[in-house]
């Protein structure tokens, strides 16, 4: 069937979809407009060397329902080149300067294709992600530096901060522009601890993939593995029953639970408010001891396999309650401070129109007034049903403590109601026969915002796996928000986002 007619009829049925559509390179352009126009948002970009031509799908996404059409463009390994998406959006752009560090994949018409993953000293030529790669390569002795932006006018000043850190935080370099101590821009220059998590995750089998998805980014665990399951559910075609979907959730909103308390007091920390911050210290090893508890492990390892789901016990309905008005004692402590609303207050926003532009995820898209949430947009089973986001549009830091205050409550509610409910605590389903060459994907909603897999299994290896974390989408919207503050405000507005370096350094 003709690509555009087959577009066409996929985009004009109702339901819930999966479905790939082969376009050629002179289609890409004008059909990734026509999704981005439909409302779909480009959720992931993965190049595949096979060692004969590299493949590329782009992978959109929209709901409710929970709608994902893939455009699949095939390139020659030699020269390899696809049109740039990136004057259409932001976000690939940032996934095609990926691909051209990883793959060797010109972007042709980017207006900025530029490295973005491969710092300076990394040799030209070596493509870490290709077929044939070698494992490793001697790095460049003499390489040039990182092409800042540089801001020039009278009394502008550089500050640098970075990669290496004061405390035990991961290494980035933030490059400040400033006037006074007003920023003008700042620009973050991460990768620092590129760890090559793609390529370890091949030829291995399916099963230890969970584990290996477990450690992308440690607060994430559960968002990251359940997301990594999903999409191999998907490939090998496995039906999960209501009882694990249920454990799972369990799971997921004890993660975003203790995740939340600790930004809650780490943002008055960062105000100097140090009382709630230790009353949210306090309460946050309580969370992780009840995850303990519940699966044996402090950040809830172990609780999610490719069919199933266990736990070793759950909550019970007084410990819940017990902690909801631990947390409330805080929050009312929080908002009893004036000096601590004030500096939260009209600091660090970010408007809901960036928020759009830019692909932003999560808590800081929900505190601009974007409705988006996986777990709405795309659900799976009967879980949540009805659920709605929290939501604000001020955009502030203000905002995203509010939400995340909100998103606390949300958590504690359905934990509440799926802790309740009897049934068994380990639940796995047994697996058929594995086809050949199949794929799925896989979009869970983790604390920071929506989490992305993709994988390809062949015989129950895994011959392909992608990864976006939310921190992938809104590194760049840190520096938008910071335009126009001043620099004593970089850490608070920093930890409203609270991004995960580990999560984008893949």
């Amino acid at each position: 069937m003709n690509a555009a007619i087959e577009l066409g009829e996929l985009l004009e049925s109702s339901g819930s979809l999966r479905r790939s559509v082969q376009v050629s390179s002179d289609e890409l352009v004008e059909f990734a407009a026509l999704m981005l126009e439909r409302r779909y948002r480009l959720a992931l970009v993965c190049a595949v060397d096979t060692g004969i031509d590299i493949r590329v799908n782009y992978l959109f996404v929209t709901g409710p329902p929970d709608r994902r059409i893939e455009l699949v463009v095939t390139t020659a390994r030699d020269n390899a080149a696809v049109p740039s998406l990136a004057r259409l959006s932001f976000a690939a752009g940032r996934f095609e300067r990926e691909m051209r560090d990883l793959f060797g994949i010109e972007p042709v018409g980017h207006p900025a294709p530029h490295r973005l993953v491969l710092h300076q000293h990394w040799p030209e030529g070596w493509h870490p992600l290709r077929y044939d790669a070698p494992a490793s390569v001697p790095m460049a002795e003499d390489s040039a530096s990182y092409p800042f932006v540089e801001v020039q006018g009278a009394g502008v000043y550089e500050i640098p901060i970075g990669p290496v850190h004061a405390g035990i935080i991961e290494p980035g370099h933030f490059r400040f522009s400033v006037v006074g101590e007003t920023i003008l821009k700042m620009k973050a220059r991460l990768w620092f601890v590129h760890k090559g998590i793609e390529r370890l995750f091949e030829g291995r089998d399916y099963q230890f993939g969970v584990e290996l998805a477990e450690k992308i980014s440690g607060d994430s665990a559960v968002g990251h593995s359940l997301a990594f399951c999903r999409a191999a559910e998907e490939a090998l075609g496995v039906a999960l029953s209501p009882r694990a979907e249920e454990l799972r959730t369990v799971l997921l909103e004890l993660e975003r639970l203790y995740n939340h308390v600790a930004d809650v007091g780490a943002l008055c920390n960062d105000v100097g408010f140090g009382l709630a911050q230790a009353k949210a210290l306090t309460l946050r090893e309580r969370l992780l001891r009840l995850n303990r508890e519940v699966t044996g492990h402090r950040l809830l390892r172990g609780g999610i396999a490719v069919g199933g789901a266990k736990v070793i016990t759950l909550p019970s309905a007084e410990v819940l309650d017990a902690i909801g008005k631990e947390f409330d004692a805080l929050v009312a402590l929080a908002r009893g401070q004036g000096t601590v609303m004030d500096r939260f207050k009209g600091t660090g926003v970010l408007q809901l129109v960036d928020v759009e532009e830019m692909g932003v995820l999560g808590v800081a898209a929900r505190a601009s007034g974007s409705s988006y949430d996986a777990r709405r947009a795309h659900p799976v089973g009967a879980t949540l049903a009805g659920f709605t986001p929290a939501l604000s549009t001020e955009g502030d830091v203000q905002a995203r403590f509010n939400v995340r205050v909100e998103e606390v409550a949300a958590s504690l509610s359905i934990l509440r109601d799926y802790c309740s409910s009897s049934g068994d605590l380990s639940v796995s389903t047994v697996l058929g026969t594995i086809a050949s060459n199949v794929s799925g994907s896989g979009i869970v909603e983790g604390w920071r915002g929506a989490i992305v897999h993709r994988v390809e299994i062949d015989k129950g290896v895994l011959t392909r796996v992608k990864v976006v974390d939310p921190s992938f989408f809104n590194w760049p919207a840190l520096a938008i928000s910071l335009a126009d503050t001043i620099v004593p405000d970089f850490p608070l507005v920093n930890k409203s986002f609270n991004l995960s370096y580990a999560g984008n350094d893949l």
